[in-house]
């Protein structure tokens, strides 16, 4: 099964770190919003079907409308997001 499918198919399994849940909504700019609502951010725009996924070394990169995404292809920890320019 290649990763793409296996991290749709294992999205309940997305999560972050509390570092992490910082990163994702300074660098969305969601502030006042909590962790579960950056998580959840995160798990809309990887489900949505336009959003491109792939593969470099460790790690799966989701992209689309401007945001990308990088989670690590085993453990499913969301890293890190940022806004493509």
């Amino acid at each position: 099964m290649d990763k793409n499918n296996d991290l749709l198919l294992n999205l309940d399994k997305l999560h972050t770190t509390e570092m992490g849940a910082e990163r994702i909504v300074k660098n969305l700019k969601l502030s006042g919003k909590s962790a579960e609502y950056a998580m959840e951010y995160c798990k809309k725009i990887i489900s949505d079907k336009s959003c491109n996924i792939y593969r470099q070394g460790k790690n799966l990169y989701c992209e689309l409308n401007g945001i990308k995404i990088t989670v690590n292809a085993h453990s499913f920890t969301v890293i890190t997001v940022h806004t493509i320019k």
